[in-house]
């Protein structure tokens, strides 16, 4: 915070310190006394004209109105800047939709209240880990043609400052792939014994599933258990997963009753 002060022809400066938040009335304290700030507070001034600090490692606990306060060695030379100097913090946050789906662009947003130079650069992270080609004087991140690879936690920061936003959660929707069909026990089951036909997808949001016999609708859910099972459950099954996004049908499983009453999955 830079600083210059002026005194009447004939006074000398005894004591220069900055104090916050004085209190009319009240004898100002000085700052560099404050546990808080006395490794933190470094004055840069002199005891003639130049009175400017430092203040490192700026907190949240840190916005106050500061004041530069000198004694001289006569009783009525004692001075305080009344105006002061406000600090106001600010930390970077990341502006992100919600969820966007596979294969839209995305525009992410590393927001500050502060006025920044028009030589500032922003750093952008995802799951804590920068990206490497995204240094930019922007403070826009687009991600075009998005994939499901691209979720994640998104934080950002200013080139040349330690601190880092919070991260803000990315989420990519998408319409179910790679369904498939496992059956258990596989290849030699007999009848009266039970079969569990179990159905994977790879979708966000989580996909509803629905079981059918040839073009018939028998079952929903991840899971098709058959209890008993007989040659009437002989045949062609297979699994639909739908969101919102699209459906996908898995290959079909056939399921075939041999004459020995053994079950044959292939």
């Amino acid at each position: 915070m830079s600083c210059t002060y002026t005194y009447p022809t004939g006074y000398n400066i005894k004591k220069v310190f900055w104090t916050k938040n004085p209190v009319k009335g009240k004898e100002p304290l000085d700052l560099s006394k404050y546990p808080e700030y006395k490794q933190r507070l470094q004055y840069l001034g002199d005891t003639q004209q130049n009175c400017t600090i430092r203040l490192s490692h700026v907190t949240q606990k840190d916005p106050h109105m500061y004041c530069f306060r000198f004694i001289t060695n006569k009783d009525d030379g004692k001075w305080i800047g009344k105006q002061g100097v406000t600090l106001t913090v600010t930390d970077l946050q990341v502006e992100a939709p919600e969820r966007v789906t596979e294969g839209h662009n995305v525009s992410l947003t590393c927001k500050s209240s502060c006025t920044l130079t028009d030589r500032a650069t922003f750093i952008w992270y995802r799951n804590s880990q920068p990206l490497t080609e995204r240094r930019d004087r922007n403070n826009q991140l687009l991600l075009q043609s998005v994939r499901r690879e691209d979720a994640g936690r998104y934080s950002c920061a200013l080139h040349g400052h330690s601190y880092i936003s919070p991260a803000a959660h990315l989420n990519v929707t998408y319409p179910p792939k790679g369904s498939f069909v496992a059956v258990s026990p596989c290849c030699e089951i007999m009848e009266g014994d039970s079969v569990t036909l179990s159905c994977s997808s790879d979708s966000n949001p989580p996909a509803e599933i629905s079981w059918f016999k040839g073009g018939m609708f028998v079952g929903s859910g991840r899971i098709y258990s058959i209890s008993n099972i007989s040659s009437d459950h002989s045949g062609e099954y297979k699994c639909k997963s739908r969101n919102e996004h699209g459906e996908k049908y898995s290959d079909a499983v056939t399921l075939n009753v041999m004459c020995e009453l053994m079950i044959v999955c292939t």
